[in-house]
């Protein structure tokens, strides 16, 4: 199988984008804050991932000043950083957005959060030829992700929760009718579960206020961790990769975002 160089896909992805960059606003707007907005670095702490002794103490050093580019959802103008960058003990790398989109419910069409997929393109070595649906389970399952959740209103970490539990027994579910979860991994997955559903305070979590949820890259002999900002860590192959994979199966959690991550990987096969 042939594989595209790294230095050519990250420069292709750096082109790419379906959304119109939105830069900061002038220099002149923001002259008398500018040397406060240049202190801002609002400090983003990410449970330990035991399984691989992380401890980590994230800090989000993203700047909204001349020089960085946001994208907006369209539905709800919520910003989102172009490059996302987090300061650990154990280096992480340097995130990519590939998309945004709004998640919705019930008839009526509701606006919960706006939500983007960040991956790291260092160095995916992704197969020549490959369907953006390919490309898409490709990175999932073999690079570092973040999904970045903003509620479009107050709400709580526990609403959060059982909107993700259910996603994870529904994928659950998914899986053992195609006869893609044995009864060994099912079994294994149920302890960790039960911690990801005990890491959530009932606690509000205030109107835009970024969720960070980190799917840590594979390491040869070692669980992948699922890390979510303050709250803590979970180490399971099942439970971590397929918790994003349930973003964009079918239609998508949020359709317009994963119609707007498969529109730039096409875009970049081009």
């Amino acid at each position: 199988m042939f594989r595209v160089g790294q230095r050519a896909l990250w420069q292709t992805l750096s082109r790419a984008s379906i959304y119109s960059t939105i830069p900061a606003a002038s220099r002149s707007i923001h002259t008398q804050f500018k040397a406060t907005q240049r202190s801002l670095a609002p400090s983003l702490l990410f449970g330990s991932a035991v399984a691989l002794s992380l401890a980590l103490s994230v800090q989000n050093q993203i700047h909204l000043d001349e020089e960085q580019d946001v994208t907006l959802d369209p539905a709800t103008s919520i910003a989102f950083p172009n490059t996302l960058k987090i300061q650990s003990k154990s280096p992480l790398p340097t995130f990519t957005l590939l998309g945004v989109g709004v998640r919705t419910v019930s008839f009526l069409g509701l606006k919960v959060y706006s939500v983007g997929l960040y991956v790291d393109l260092t160095n995916p070595n992704i197969p020549k030829g490959a369907t953006p649906e390919e490309t898409l389970d490709y990175l999932v399952r073999n690079c570092a992700c973040v999904l970045r959740i903003m509620p479009t209103r107050s709400t709580s970490y526990s609403h959060l929760r059982d909107g993700f539990v259910r996603t994870l027994q529904a994928r659950t579910q998914l899986c053992r009718q195609r006869g893609l979860l044995s009864n060994e991994e099912e079994h294994g997955i149920q302890s960790p579960l039960r911690k990801f559903k005990s890491m959530f305070p009932n606690t509000p979590l205030t109107k835009h206020t970024p969720l960070d949820i980190l799917l840590l890259a594979p390491e040869p002999g070692q669980p992948r961790s699922l890390i979510v900002r303050d709250l803590g860590a979970v180490q399971n192959d099942w439970l971590a990769r397929e918790f994003f994979l349930a973003y964009f199966e079918g239609d998508g959690i949020s359709p317009p975002m994963k119609s707007s991550v498969l529109k730039r990987l096409q875009d970049v096969a081009k």
